[in-house]
């Protein structure tokens, strides 16, 4: 062990000098070229630093971090922040193993690694002609695969804080994640003339909040997240009131992203949660908690003519076919009708090429510049038939680790009330995946993986205060 440690003190300042020496050329460069850059690389250098002489501080700091950066998204600045968190994920696991130190991962990160892998495939595929696009694709095929190689690396990284950090304490903290884009939102509905443009709210009529999230529907998605954090803290901590009154301002903050698919997905999470707790006090909770989120939707002008746009469409209006919906799509701006005529346009595409697709990224491609808005039409047009039994593989495993650490878990204890809460989160996202792009909500599926790794770890039964 000590031979160990003293192999670890000699290889660390070695790899971080190394990596001063090719940052100081390269900030050199940019110094004329990009001064952005070069603040960038300058941070990068603390943060290379700081990585490896203050690991569980630099790494939760990190995860704090990310929810403020979709507001740079034209500079590259998330793209650039996932490829840096790979490297120094990758790089701190090399050393790990150098120095014969132990690397934390479980079954299910060797699946999960196992599943990105094969999705590279798809990316080998393109350049072979093998898909139904060309090579011209390939860029944006690259950036998807590594957006997916990112969460991968994020549950990587995530575990190795085991035994370091409590999980409890891990999962507080994330809730530092949401002051940035919280505080950002209460601006953005009362005083937005203070902001500036790229951190105003979005819409069509400019009123539909997103925080500091890149699109309102990924700050949806994010908040019924916390929402669900934010009810499992209610249940272990004994600071009752300040987690109601955190529960209220989520709810206000979800209704005023204006997703109709939000309902949808606040309602799912609300009866999976109540389901295997049945009881008066749970039962009239959960229906206050919904007639609140739904109330507060219905009251808004928008929000109205989202509902009644619903009565437009072949789920509530017997008189109205899908065929009939695709062609009123061309003039009745209902969305639902738009979607379906999508859809019709996409499928259509992919009976071309039904077993493998065109290829990662190609819906918009296909779609004419519009996304998919169907996440299981999205993996059957760029991965076939194929692409989606593995899609969905992704999911179906996903559920029975949740359910697995469940029963592993004692009853009443932190752990299971989490990963019920985790398991009423999760059975939303595919429901919702029926209308929206839940599959881009890159900030979700961070902190998502976040959670499933911290799920799986040994906990002690002591409630969190």
């Amino acid at each position: 062990m000590l031979t160990n440690q003293r192999t670890n003190s000699s290889v660390l300042p070695l790899l971080i000098g190394l990596v001063g020496v090719g940052v100081g050329i390269v900030a050199g460069f940019l110094a004329g070229a990009k001064p952005l850059y070069l603040c960038l690389a300058l941070v990068a250098i603390a943060v290379v630093i700081l990585f490896f002489t203050r690991f569980e501080q630099t790494v939760m700091g990190l995860l704090i971090f990310r929810t403020c950066l979709d507001p740079w998204s034209a500079q590259q600045i998330p793209a650039a922040f996932a490829v840096g968190l790979d490297i120094l994920t990758l790089l701190y696991v090399t050393i790990q193993l150098l120095t014969g130190q132990t690397v934390h991962t479980d079954r299910f990160w060797w699946f999960f690694a196992a599943w990105v892998m094969v999705q590279g495939l798809w990316v080998m595929l393109l350049p072979l002609g093998g898909l139904g696009l060309n090579v011209s694709l390939l860029p944006e095929s690259i950036r998807e695969w590594i957006r997916l190689f990112s969460w991968l690396m994020v549950y990587l990284l995530v575990m190795q804080l085991k035994d370091r950090l409590p999980p409890e304490k891990i999962i507080s903290t994330l809730f530092l994640a949401l002051v940035v884009p919280i505080t950002v939102a209460l601006i953005q509905v009362f005083m937005p003339s203070i902001l500036p443009f790229f951190l105003l709210a979005g819409g069509d009529d400019g009123s539909r909040i997103k925080g500091t999230i890149g699109h309102s529907n990924g700050f949806t998605t994010l908040l019924l997240l916390f929402i669900g954090l934010t009810y499992w803290k209610l249940r272990q901590s004994r600071q009752y009131y300040s987690w109601l009154l955190l529960l209220g301002l989520l709810a206000f903050l979800f209704v005023g992203t204006k997703a109709l698919f939000g309902l949808i997905m606040i309602a799912t999470f609300v009866l999976v949660l109540i389901t295997p707790r049945l009881n008066i006090a749970n039962l009239i909770g959960g229906v206050i908690f919904l007639a609140l989120v739904i109330g507060l939707f219905a009251s808004t002008e928008f929000g109205q003519e989202r509902l009644n746009s619903v009565a437009n469409t072949p789920l509530l209006n017997p008189d109205i076919d899908v065929s009939r919906a695709i062609l009123m799509s061309q003039g009745d701006y209902n969305s639902f009708n738009w979607r379906l005529s999508h859809w019709h346009l996409l499928l259509n595409a992919w009976q071309q090429f039904p077993i493998f697709g065109y290829g990662l990224a190609s819906a918009n491609t296909i779609g004419n510049g519009f996304i998919a808005h169907n996440d299981y039409v999205r993996a059957l047009v760029e991965e076939g038939i194929i692409g989606l039994v593995i899609f969905l593989l992704f999911l179906f495993v996903q559920g029975i680790r949740i359910v697995q650490l469940i029963q592993s878990a004692p009853p009443g204890s932190a752990k299971r009330d989490l990963c019920l809460t985790m398991l009423a989160i999760f059975l939303s996202i595919p429901v919702a995946m029926v209308t929206e792009n839940i599959w881009s909500h890159t900030t979700l599926f961070f902190y998502w993986m976040t959670l499933m790794a911290v799920a799986g770890w040994n906990w002690n039964d002591t409630r969190t205060v």
